[in-house]
């Protein structure tokens, strides 16, 4: 049965066209999606990410098994509200989730993860939970908005009270804050996101929600769909789970090396793997590509290159290059010439280094 989020009745209500996203009934636009996306570039856009699971983790020993289940080092987090990204691996050293993980207290950490894998995700971290005598709580009761763009920063501050404003102006990036927010409102404000801007991850309790919603609108932020997220996280260089990686894809292959931490002592699940094919030589590796004709690159088009076959992970026009942009998997060599295969022709491509769009503007080497 589709799920709805505590903001499907005002995604309706402003007329959103509303999908079927990993089981939830999300809008992917209110109107146009490419307006959506320049919103966030250029000023600031909202979007409803209730679908996400948040879960906490309690327990003497949650350091130690949160030092087993990710492969990105939890040690780096030493200071109540500091964040990491991280892969949560199989035996494999496939992905079986990419996540944040937060440190509020030595015995309290808490993990936000995909929606589509919330079912395989939460039996993964039981099972690997109970030999550490960890407690592992999902969170329904709590909604996220996440708010994004230039001007998010300031809007969002604008609506807290003194405390509160002072205490989130100060966050670093990656580090979240408990504060009180319009009318009282309890909020988990953390500086982090999926579209390389500047702006919020906030959680809320889902019975204040909508009243956080509207507050965000009538201070001018603009509503935007999972569009627009997709195009906005895909020019920022963002994996998506299922697309860029999976259980059959390990982070040396999908350019996620920088959230390893081989560090000495610690035998995270996957590590073995992981170690065995950097020694082997990693057969794949992740590219960016620009196509500079007019086309559309999408996921599963072949990509043929002097070193072999590949394929598009991720691929979509990309509205602020004004043309169709991916990442594709190809098999470690010289590339050469790259093509894609577009319904049969060959069309010649760009293998350029991404994020494509960094601070709302091409990256250096992308012309346009």
């Amino acid at each position: 049965m589709t799920q709805k989020t505590v903001l499907n009745a005002t995604h309706r209500e402003l007329g959103a066209r509303m999908v079927d996203f990993g089981g939830w009934d999300m809008p992917i636009a209110y109107g146009s999606q490419i307006e959506e996306h320049h919103a966030v570039r250029q000023a600031a856009g909202m979007f409803d990410v209730s679908h996400m699971t948040v879960v906490d983790l309690t327990g003497e020993r949650t350091r130690a098994f949160l030092r087993h289940l990710l492969a990105n080092n939890i040690d780096k987090l030493t200071k109540p509200g500091k964040a990491i990204y991280s892969c949560m691996l199989n035996e494999r050293g496939g992905v079986i989730d990419d996540l944040i993980a937060y440190y509020l207290r030595e015995d309290f950490f808490r993990l936000v993860v995909n929606a589509s894998t919330r079912d395989k995700d939460l039996a993964w971290i039981e099972a690997q939970a109970a030999a550490f005598g960890v407690n592992v709580r999902e969170r329904p009761e709590f909604a996220m908005i996440a708010v994004q763009g230039p001007a998010a920063r300031d809007i969002v501050l604008g609506l807290l009270p003194d405390d509160s404003r002072v205490k989130v102006a100060k966050l670093g990036k990656f580090v979240a804050a408990e504060v009180e927010g319009p009318d009282g409102i309890p909020l988990f404000v953390a500086r982090t996101g999926y579209t390389g801007e500047e702006g919020f991850e906030i959680i809320v309790p889902d019975t204040r929600a909508v009243q956080l919603w509207k507050a965000l609108a009538e201070a001018g932020v603009a509503p935007a769909g999972l569009g627009a997220r997709d195009t906005l996280r895909l020019e920022a260089g963002m994996n998506l789970y299922g697309q860029d990686m999976d259980e059959d894809v390990t982070p040396w292959e999908a350019n996620l090396g920088w959230t390893v931490s081989l560090d000495e002592g610690r035998d995270f699940t996957g590590r073995a793997a992981l170690e065995a094919q950097k020694n082997a030589g990693v057969p794949r590796t992740m590219v960016g590509l620009v196509l500079d004709e007019k086309g559309v690159l999408r996921h599963g088009q072949k990509v043929l290159s002097a070193a072999g076959e590949g394929e598009i992970l991720s691929g979509s026009f990309s509205p602020t290059l004004n043309r169709a942009v991916a990442f594709a998997r190809i098999p470690v060599g010289e590339p050469g010439d790259v093509r894609v295969d577009i319904r049969g022709r060959e069309v010649p491509v760009r293998i350029v280094k991404y994020p494509f769009v960094r601070d709302g503007k091409p990256q250096d080497g992308i012309v346009i």
